[in-house]
């Protein structure tokens, strides 16, 4: 394996998704929205709740914990929690009812109307995402989603969906977390303008 050919190949990859994400008005306008709901939900005491699988998972804690400790200021911490991180609660459910249901039962149980549910799914197609997403879409829950490129079936109960122009799941995951930071830094400014 020629590794100086396979980390230049993964790093040109990146600057040409990276490319094509900036020079798509539609996907830099439905980040900018998504800021937007974001930071209205914080302005009127709403909440955000994360959830996502796997490495998606891992991405929905990281930026849920950009909000609820500090991005860029030192400021007053935000509602934001990423709903995989209670593991008793995750292995209960899973065991006793159903994966399938791991999220959607947390939404039904912590989400407000105004509330906005981030849902992470590289494929849109997974179950507990979706099923979470429909939940909050009944409770009057602001859905944002990250997806791979068509956005699967998450996309048509999403009210923004950012939909990474890839099948490629690390190239996917690294654009969620780009995209994320973005929506963090436009939430802090807005939230806290004198903090800087």
């Amino acid at each position: 394996m020629d590794y100086n050919r396979l980390i230049i190949r993964i790093l040109n990859d990146k600057i040409n998704l990276t490319t094509q994400i900036r020079d798509s008005e539609s996907m830099i306008n439905n980040c900018i929205m998504a800021a937007e709901y974001l930071w209205k939900c914080y302005q009127n005491g709403g909440k955000a709740l994360f959830c996502g699988n796997g490495g998606s998972a891992a991405d929905a804690q990281h930026l849920a914990a950009e909000l609820s400790g500090r991005f860029y200021y030192d400021r007053e911490p935000l509602n934001a929690e990423a709903l995989h991180v209670n593991t008793s609660y995750l292995t209960a459910v899973a065991n006793d009812r159903s994966f399938d249901e791991v999220y959607s039962r947390q939404v039904e149980a912590k989400g407000l109307r105004g509330d906005v549910l981030i849902a992470l799914s590289t494929s849109g197609n997974s179950k507990n995402i979706l099923n979470a997403a429909k939940k909050a879409s009944e409770k009057g829950i602001k859905v944002i989603s990250f997806t791979g490129k068509g956005g699967g079936r998450l996309k048509e109960l999403s009210d923004i969906n950012i939909d990474i122009p890839s099948d490629d799941t690390p190239r996917i995951q690294e654009m969620h977390i780009s995209l994320g930071h973005f929506i963090c830094q436009v939430v802090e400014e807005k939230l806290f303008p004198d903090a800087g």
